[in-house]
């Protein structure tokens, strides 16, 4: 049954595992160490716009980053089959996003949204930028006309995203961000103050020296080696695209909450 209202942490925590948002998520193990390979191998894609340099080039390396901030099986012989992710340790990383969302409110700061994964999490941030909105805080308008190789980067829902074909588009690439922020200079106007964002639109931004947090599933190690390392602030570990989208509306209901945003 859904949840109504703002769940207790123990509701969410069982709502995320029923939801496979953690718990036993759908992607496979193989999928994981494989992304976890091209990463140490410098596969630019799997970089999420950070520069990692040669520090991780050891899989085993990036592998023990994940089991410690995300939960997967952290045995290196374990290499088909299941994988997960620690229900607890999403909900101690919404409540770390939710104390630098309070900041953001109490600081009434410039806020700007953006996804690489709008079947899952556009309402996500959504929500969340009409919480800040309401506490004061400006959500950043992109500029207008932006593009990348891969597309139109657009705004919806005070949400920026990717658009190519008349589709919203999934993508890891930082260059969307990168387009945002370099279009912001270039009117002369000022950076936000935070990003909230998943994928190379969390990571560019962190890169560039803008606060930045957000969202990453479990094959996808760069956001959580650049919290490692301090480059982003916050990484919350989940499944970023489950069966439906209205699954993710108690986690927001409770980041809310915790934020003083409800």
């Amino acid at each position: 049954m859904p949840i109504s209202g703002t769940p207790s942490r123990a509701e969410l925590v069982e709502h995320l595992v029923r939801t496979r948002i953690a718990g036993d998520v759908a992607t496979p193990r193989e999928n994981n160490l494989s992304h976890y390979r091209k990463l140490a191998n410098s596969d630019r894609h799997y970089w999420f716009g950070l520069e990692l340099g040669d520090r991780w080039s050891d899989e085993q390396d990036v592998l023990a980053v994940m089991a410690e901030r995300v939960g997967v099986n952290d045995d290196p012989e374990y290499r088909y089959g299941q994988d997960t992710i620690d229900p607890e340790l999403t909900v101690d990383g919404l409540e770390r996003l939710a104390g630098r969302l309070r900041k953001a409110a109490d600081g009434q700061q410039r806020v700007l949204f953006a996804t690489g994964h709008p079947g899952g999490l556009l309402d996500v941030h959504r929500a969340t930028a009409a919480a800040l909105r309401a506490a004061g805080c400006e959500i950043v308008v992109i500029p207008e006309g932006l593009t990348t190789e891969e597309g139109y980067v657009m705004q919806f829902a005070d949400v920026a995203v990717l658009e190519h074909g008349a589709t919203l588009w999934h993508t890891h690439s930082g260059e969307p961000m990168k387009a945002i922020l370099k279009g912001l200079e270039r009117e002369g106007r000022p950076l936000p103050d935070l990003v909230v964002a998943d994928h190379g639109w969390a990571g560019y931004a962190g890169q560039h020296g803008v606060d930045s947090v957000g969202y990453a599933d479990c094959n996808d190690p760069a956001l959580f080696i650049a919290e490692a390392e301090g480059t982003v602030q916050v990484t919350v570990p989940l499944d970023d695209h489950v069966i439906s989208p209205r699954h993710y509306d108690p986690m927001t209901a409770y980041l809310l909450s915790e934020a003083g945003l409800s």
